[in-house]
């Protein structure tokens, strides 16, 4: 299911956390609550490492991965680099990219299986990240938006994309990346999805002013609940038919 937290008085949940389905990486500082929400939900399933990326905190917008590995930026410190290694599963390989683009977070969006990228990222970075994350690379933007990895949010279940993705463009995304895509919503209306939200295939967490109707959508999307889209539509119309009366 989806869980509300918010870190530091901030919803962007997603610029401080990185969820997959073999680890959680959080951000030093935050206070107790923030953690206990990722510990409640994940604690015996998968290792949560608590660390900095480059010296900051906004380690969900720098590293991009999946459970088969772990892309960081230039700027991260053999020392960080050294606590993730020692924290991580061993089948997760580890690697730093010299890349221009260097928010990893905000240029990759990636599943188990597929990443999107943004289309300027270099070839070499695009090799990695295929031989690293053990994925199907394709170059996309969505809703003309190159920073795909701030404005989609997949697991191996499903995917939120931007609210003004066309339905040809979702439906181009949707085949590429072999799982069903919703737009919508975080946060209160908030498009950047990446930021608001961290998710891997059994739950999700996002920022606390998201609303009762977007985490209907969001786990039906995902698959949290075992809801079907119908389920969804008629969810949402109930909610909105409760707003107006």
């Amino acid at each position: 299911m989806a869980t509300r937290l918010q870190f530091e008085n901030s919803s962007e949940i997603g610029v401080f956390s990185k969820l997959t389905n073999s680890y959680c990486l959080t951000a030093v500082g935050g206070s107790v609550n923030f953690y206990s929400h990722f510990e409640a939900e994940l604690q015996d399933v998968i290792p949560i490492v608590n660390t900095t990326i480059g010296g900051t905190r906004i380690i969900g917008r720098l590293c991009a991965g999946n459970r088969h590995g772990l892309l960081l930026p230039n700027s991260t410190t053999d020392q960080e680099l050294q606590h993730l290694r020692n924290s991580l599963p061993p089948s997760v390989a580890i690697q730093r990219v010299e890349e221009r683009l260097s928010a990893l977070g905000n240029v990759i969006a990636c599943n188990d299986y597929v990443a999107l990228v943004h289309p300027d990222i270099d070839r070499e970075t695009e090799e990695i990240i295929a031989d690293v994350l053990k994925v199907e690379v394709f170059r996309q933007t969505v809703a003309s938006n190159v920073l795909v990895g701030s404005y989609c949010a997949l697991s191996n279940q499903g995917g939120l994309v931007h609210p003004k993705t066309t339905r040809s463009e979702q439906e181009e995304l949707s085949s590429l990346l072999q799982v069903p895509l919703v737009a919508g919503t975080v946060n209160r209306g908030s498009d950047v999805l990446g930021a608001g939200l961290v998710v891997n295939d059994w739950c999700a967490f996002t920022g606390i002013d998201t609303t009762a109707t977007e985490i209907s959508v969001i786990e039906a999307t995902f698959k949290l609940q075992g809801q079907s889209s119908t389920a969804i539509i008629s969810e949402m119309r109930d909610s909105l038919i409760d707003n107006y009366a």
